[in-house]
């Protein structure tokens, strides 16, 4: 690999050529833990299994110096977040979060019928690419810069850096999100480690979300005998599907799509009850929200009389928008990439992930950061395995390099103008 320097860059050419070798000879060890983290039935709804994850997570963290705190769900129903701090001396540069989950889709006993493999530069497993290779691409990372600081992250340009491994961002992480939020207050950046697109291209842009659930009541009634006295829930349910569905285009990029809809027990009883589940997706905060008010607006109006709907917002993420503060992190990206020997540029995509929630409250962040996998939530999934070296190194040098950026430093206690 040939690296060159860049005018005005803050990573010399030394310290990129040391990170990247650092990460090059742990390669095997990295595909090691891959495989075994991936060898771990760990969906959502697994808490053993993510809490297996959750174990290796911290241990790897504190084995760095990191303090290591694991936040339990108070329901007992989901697997533990995971928090580790590296504290710099205050003042000392800015305040940085990184972000991975440690779940995955998949149902358990996966594991068993799709087992971990890598042939050629293509490894395959449950989680390979979403996100257990961004998750390891985050620690590797921290531990290259650790190695180039003769062992301990303090030495760095960091006031701090936080690593949140969470376990349920795939539901939309409801118990992680306060604790995400509760570090991302006091931060200047963050970085979110899904993987680069199967293009290769990483994330600056993500489609906020709202997962809405219409409850709809009529009245029963046999059908046969007086159906006038009743009022169908499903046709009702129906209308408001058709409407829901009319959205699609009355804002730029928002989607509306009902993907649920639950009515009824026997045909010949006039149906007094259904659910509709929508999803809600738009790039910008304002026509998401106006398609949210449209959506109540419409079931406040239902077609039927005497129908009521009520409306519950499941999830809801804010838009992950490409704003002059990210766009700085991501034209650091592009240039240190270059410096690597590859090219990435910044897309936007319609998948939410956590790195919506950092954006929402003004954090400059940017997302799609790990190596590069693709059909993600699928039995094709996979990670190519190549990338890894390149990619992590980009991570670790892009810490350094907004760790040593001025304007970045700067940020902390200068509110974004709009836009910004």
């Amino acid at each position: 690999m040939t690296l060159s320097a860049a005018p005005g860059s803050l990573v010399s050419e030394d310290e990129l050529h040391s990170i990247h070798q650092s990460v090059e000879a742990g390669l095997p060890a990295f595909l090691a833990d891959l495989e075994q983290l991936c060898s771990i039935d760990c969906g959502s709804y697994t808490p053993n299994g993510v809490n297996e994850v959750a174990t290796w997570v911290a241990s790897e963290l504190a084995a760095m110096g990191a303090t290591v705190e694991r936040r339990l769900d108070p329901a007992g129903r989901l697997g533990d977040t995971v928090i580790g701090t590296f504290q710099g001396a205050p003042g000392a540069g800015p305040r940085l979060l990184l972000i991975g989950h440690m779940d995955t889709v998949f149902e358990e006993g996966t594991v068993a019928k799709r087992p971990f493999t890598i042939d050629g530069n293509v490894a395959r497993g449950p989680g390979v690419s979403d996100m257990k290779a961004g998750l390891l691409a985050g620690l590797r990372a921290l531990a290259a810069l650790r190695s180039l600081f003769g062992g301990s992250l303090a030495a760095g340009p960091f006031e701090r850096i936080t690593f949140v491994a969470n376990p349920d961002e795939e539901i939309g992480s409801p118990t992680s999100t306060p604790h995400i939020v509760e570090v991302a207050r006091a931060t200047d950046a963050a970085f979110v480690l899904e993987c680069a697109r199967a293009s290769g291209d990483f994330v600056s842009a993500r489609k906020g979300m709202a997962d809405i659930r219409l409850r709809v009541y009529g009245r029963a009634a046999h059908a046969g005998v007086e159906p006038e006295k009743g009022r169908s829930a499903i046709l009702a349910g129906a209308e408001l599907v058709r409407e829901i569905h009319d959205l699609n285009g009355r804002w730029p990029d928002v989607t509306a799509n009902v993907g649920v809809f639950r009515a009824g027990t026997r045909p010949n009883i006039v149906c007094d009850e259904a659910e509709l589940q929508v999803d809600v997706r738009a790039m910008a905060a304002g026509p998401l929200a106006a398609a949210r008010e449209a959506i109540a607006a419409l079931a406040a109006n239902p077609a039927v009389p005497d129908v009521t709907v009520d409306v519950e917002t499941m999830h809801h993420w804010e838009p992950l928008e490409k704003l002059e503060r990210s766009g700085r992190l991501a034209d650091h990206v592009i240039s240190l990439a270059t410096r690597l020997g590859f090219e990435t540029k910044d897309v936007s995509t319609g998948g939410a992930s956590d790195a919506n929630t950092t954006s929402g409250m003004g954090v400059p962040t940017i997302d799609g950061l790990g190596p590069i996998g693709g059909m993600d939530h699928s039995p094709e999934e996979f990670l190519e395995v190549d990338s890894i070296v390149p990619r992590t190194a980009l991570v670790a040098a892009l810490l350094l390099e907004v760790g040593r950026d001025p304007v970045v430093a700067s940020w902390r206690g200068t509110p974004a103008a709009s836009g910004s």
